[in-house]
């Protein structure tokens, strides 16, 4: 008799992990997409001259552990039922691990450039930052290893000539979501997915579980440190007896591969149908679709990754700050909630009173790549208040939102209308509503905006598993609100957004001469 002999998708579960940058959340996911139980553990992140910038991947594991525990046990879900495990999280990451697993140094994340002078020689040239082997590059992952030394092979390459001590006892250099799962099933593993930042894999053909011979060649890297490619949304094995035990899992729970966040957060979406648009504000916002076939965008930083199945592809582009630039506000300006800012914001008419804010606090990604960018508030007077400035931030963010929708829709080829939206921000009816009367789009939020990647990881797993299919996932992701524009808003948002497009010319020049 299988764990699933006589269970309902709502009554089979995994216990799902996303690893995001500020820590764990680990839920419970029924087969049908139900979240039944989550809870969240802070990691810190430590920063050090020099571009250091890492994590723990030891304090993951513990907080992955105690918050499993934890949700076995008052998750309101039989424990038998708990059929498999599933990893999303961060990507662009790389933990150094023996050959049991264990790390044996820091993650370096995302954001340690320690690598650049390794990855600059020879990646960097005259071809808009980057060496004519770029091009090369693009036709076979759709990017290529940055010269600032931000991603796994910068990481990689740093740590096997800056750290012999940390290289000697190196067996795998693994993404953070496939470390995890190998510390649940002890197998070393990767997928196109889960490597695409490391741009070592022909994603032309992401049917081939192999590494691009002459992309590796050219980094200088270890082949032998890079761990084997399995099938995307593949089964990798049971879980340790061992770590059953700990957690309190049937002997019978399996593993997944691990994927990136947009992967999960797509599927979360219930946008997993072709040219179906989603698009997050979280920290920083990105807009994605699943598309037919690899591609890149070099003037607007937009390219796709691997899905879930080789004949399937997702959008990828970054604004830097989102939900970042509100919390900015909340934190070094006025204080109080979420709820607070956007009460305040309500209080505020369209166009708040005339002020633009440019939310460019962290530079620019996609549409436009400038990390020199910097943002303000614009055309504030005397007669403007605190409620005017907090809707601006709101406004801000959806005109960013509209700026990248643009050169995404002549990717996708299509108008995309509705767009689903997922993470913290749609919780906010008001950006909700902001969101449609800018973009001119039908937002529909789906419900439990926030836990959309767990919900994926979840789907994922059911998928794996056999229990379901990726298009029967996606249509039972439930939809709680429709937002229309208003054609009222239109005339001034129309206004608004010609002068935020605007205000990116104009202030180059600015940026570049007080950031000297």
């Amino acid at each position: 008799m299988t764990p699933a002999a006589g269970r309902t998708l709502a009554e089979r579960h995994t216990l799902c992990v996303d690893l995001g940058t500020g820590g764990p959340k680990v839920g419970l996911v029924s087969f049908d997409g139900r979240l039944r139980w989550s809870a969240h553990r802070a990691v810190p992140t430590v920063r050090r001259e020099g571009g250091v910038a890492v994590q723990d991947a030891t304090a993951w594991w513990d907080a992955v552990t105690d918050l499993a525990r934890e949700g076995i046990r008052v998750g309101g879900v039989e424990s038998a039922s708990i059929e498999a495990v599933a990893v999303t999280g961060q990507w662009g990451s790389t933990v150094p691990v023996d050959a049991d697993g264990l790390p044996v140094g820091e993650c370096r994340l995302f954001l340690d450039t320690r690598g650049a002078r390794h990855t600059s020689s020879f990646a960097a040239g005259p071809l808009v930052g980057y060496h004519p082997r770029a091009l090369v590059w693009l036709q076979h992952t759709a990017g290529a290893p940055s010269p600032q030394g931000g991603d796994p092979v910068g990481h990689m390459l740093s740590i096997e000539r800056d750290e012999p001590q940390v290289a000697a006892r190196a067996r795998w250099f693994l993404e953070p979501v496939d470390y995890l799962t190998m510390r649940f099933t002890g197998r070393p593993t990767a997928s196109h997915n889960s490597m695409t930042l490391a741009w070592l894999t022909d994603n032309r053909h992401p049917s081939r579980l192999e590494y691009d011979e002459r992309l590796v060649r050219w980094t200088g890297i270890d082949p032998r440190r890079l761990p084997p490619l399995v099938r995307t949304g593949s089964v990798v094995g049971p879980v340790l007896p061992e770590v059953c035990r700990a957690l309190g899992l049937s002997d019978r729970t399996v593993a997944v591969t691990g994927v990136n966040d947009l992967l999960a957060s797509t599927v979360g979406s219930g946008a997993v149908l072709p040219r179906q648009g989603h698009f997050a504000v979280s920290t920083t916002t990105w807009i994605s679709a699943p598309v037919a076939k690899k591609k890149t965008d070099i003037l607007h930083t937009i390219a796709t990754v691997p899905g879930l199945t080789s004949d399937a592809h997702l959008l990828a582009n970054n604004h830097e700050t989102a939900g970042a630039a509100l919390a900015w506000v909340r934190d070094e300006l006025f204080g109080g909630s979420f709820d607070d800012l956007t009460a305040a914001a309500a209080r505020s008419p369209i166009g708040s009173r005339g002020v633009l804010f440019t939310p460019w606090l962290a530079g620019l990604r996609s549409p436009v790549d400038d990390r020199g960018a910097r943002g303000g508030w614009h055309n504030v007077s005397l007669a403007n208040g605190r409620d005017d400035l907090v809707r601006s931030v709101l406004e801000g963010v959806a005109y960013n939102t509209r700026w990248l929708l643009e050169p995404v829709e002549r990717f996708v080829g299509q108008r995309m209308d509705p767009l689903r939206f997922i993470g913290g921000g749609a919780l906010s009816d008001l950006w909700c509503q902001i969101h449609a009367d800018i973009t001119g789009r039908r937002i529909e939020r789906v419900a439990d905006p926030v836990n959309a990647p767990l919900r994926g990881a979840g789907l994922i797993a059911a998928i794996a598993l056999g229990a379901t299919t990726l298009a029967e996932a996606g249509a039972g992701v439930v939809v709680d609100r429709t937002f229309v524009p208003d054609p009222a808003a239109q005339p001034i948002y129309a206004v608004g957004y010609r002068e935020f497009t605007a205000m990116y010319r104009r202030q180059k020049g600015l940026w570049r001469a007080l950031s000297r």
